[in-house]
């Protein structure tokens, strides 16, 4: 089964666009709240799109589902609405699935569940070490799907390259108990094929033995805010997922076709490192 892609926008044009290039979700992303000061300094992307955005994209969008990741469990502040509040107005315009962003205990996740109620999907995102040791009993709770976040995992755990996470068995070990419960998961984000640090063939490759089902398309498969030609961020974003499917399709699901790309990616990992060090 192909993997599930999801792609990070608020602009209704362009989720038009990833939608027809055959993105499954479009992912809305208001997520603002402790975020800047946890990834100061890094390559990622900061959205802090608004609940407007939501309805819109809910609006012209028809196959692809409607993915909202909210800001972790809070209280009202003087600038911004509760998680009740918040959860309640995704809902009303438009999400079908939730994301729940970094949270480190079982009762964050419990909260997140019964503040959906079962109207929509809920998809916690694993990005804390505490989250990883409670996993087990995360996991007995009635959650639709589960995704490992790469980049405040890595940060965590002290690690200069997020995919050290893919290479040291980290992602493998979280994956296998996702496995044995029947829960949809998935992982990371990757780049157009050829381009990426570390081979978007690679990481890919992981996906399938994993046995994951679904992957962010990340700011450099297509960076939307850059690329101000609609015609080419069409091209793009056609191409990209085109070139991808047809890769898919080439992946031997064959232990020794895995083993290989296991060592490759270890050796890939360690060569970045040392660059970077």
């Amino acid at each position: 089964m192909a993997l599930k892609l999801m792609y990070i926008t608020n602009s209704p044009e362009v989720a038009q666009i990833a939608e027809a290039a055959g993105v499954d979700r479009i992912f809305v992303d208001m997520e603002y709240i402790g975020k800047s000061d946890r990834q100061g300094g890094m390559d990622t992307v900061q959205s802090h799109h608004t609940v407007d955005d939501i309805k819109k994209i809910a609006d012209v969008i028809e196959t692809a589902e409607l993915l909202v990741r909210i800001n972790p469990i809070h209280e009202a502040t003087e600038e911004y609405i509760s998680s009740k509040q918040e959860i309640d107005q995704a809902i009303a315009n438009g999400a079908e699935i939730l994301m729940l962003p970094y949270f480190k205990t079982v009762e964050e996740v419990r909260t997140f569940v019964k503040l959906v109620d079962g109207r929509a999907k809920t998809l916690p995102l694993v990005e804390t070490p505490e989250a990883v040791k409670v996993i087990d009993k995360i996991l007995e709770l009635d959650i639709s799907e589960i995704f490992v976040g790469l980049n405040d995992l890595s940060l965590g755990y002290g690690k200069k390259f997020m995919f050290e996470l893919l290479s040291d068995g980290t992602v493998e070990d979280i994956c296998y108990k996702f496995k044995k419960k029947g829960i949809p998961y998935g992982f990371g984000g990757i780049a157009k094929l050829g381009t990426g640090l570390l081979p978007a063939e690679k990481i890919l490759i992981e996906h399938y033995r994993l046995g994951s089902t679904c992957v962010i398309l990340s700011r450099s498969f297509c960076d939307a805010n850059k690329i101000k030609d609609v015609e080419k961020i069409k091209e793009v974003l056609v191409n990209g997922v085109s070139n991808l499917r047809k890769y898919e399709k080439s992946v031997v699901v064959h232990s020794d076709f895995f083993r290989k790309n296991v060592i490759e990616v270890k050796q890939g990992v360690e060569a970045i490192l040392e660059a970077i060090s």
